[in-house]
């Protein structure tokens, strides 16, 4: 299943990956040019005081889209080419072929965004220390706690029949979403993270219920 999953997906993967990295190192370069412009004691001073996500501002809504283009890459043809009634048919637990599936693609963001993690304190450990390159980290952690979050619901949405249904979930989805958009204050989630983590954990059921209905024949 696995092996499936790469293949069908390996080149969005790619693109992800690049994009995602791609804006990491734009918010790198425009640090970088900060310290050359202004001074590294300026720039300590101004992340001090200033309670804005500094330097990671631009990554706020890339996770999320990078969750939602991976579902879409991932399910869409499951649905489009009917493939997934021959996936339900083979002898397998179809919870089990689920949770494969959708373990592949959380893997597969969960590679990419630590990845990203890691560029941007590569980056910024250098002249930073560790409260100043930890207080952007924790701003940014929402964010990519939202790309696992999009995807799941991404994929309870496609992997839906109906589609008065999918409009439905759409709905939810947004609202869903814009928990992990409140606020950018540097450290407003660190009290509420645990139940985010839970929050995307517990998405993980939602897609079976759409694959329930669908083997149900519910359209």
């Amino acid at each position: 299943m696995f092996y499936k999953e790469w293949i069908k997906t390996r080149w969005a993967l790619l693109l992800i990956l690049i994009v995602t990295c791609g804006y990491v190192g734009y918010e790198l370069l425009n640090y970088l040019r900060a310290i050359g412009a202004m001074g590294g004691a300026h720039i300590w001073i101004a992340m001090i005081t200033k309670d804005e996500p500094m330097f990671v501002r631009h990554l706020q809504y890339i996770p999320m889209m990078a969750g939602i283009a991976l579902a879409c890459v991932q399910f869409f043809p499951e649905m489009y080419h009917k493939c997934l009634k021959l996936t339900l048919h083979l002898p397998c637990s179809h919870l089990r072929m689920m949770f494969e599936m959708l373990g592949f693609g959380l893997v597969a963001l969960l590679v990419c965004f630590g990845l990203n993690y890691l560029i941007l304190w590569l980056g910024m450990r250098p002249s930073l220390a560790p409260e100043l390159y930890g207080k952007m980290l924790l701003v940014a952690l929402p964010w990519y706690l939202a790309g696992f979050a999009a995807y799941l619901l991404s994929a309870w949405i496609i992997l839906e029949g109906s589609w008065s249904r999918r409009i439905f979930n759409l709905v939810v989805m947004f609202l869903c979403l814009k928990v992990f958009y409140l606020s950018s204050f540097p450290g407003a989630y660190v009290p509420f993270l645990p139940f985010l983590v839970v929050f995307v954990l517990a998405c993980i059921l939602l897609p079976w219920i759409s694959i329930d209905r669908f083997k149900k024949g519910i359209e």
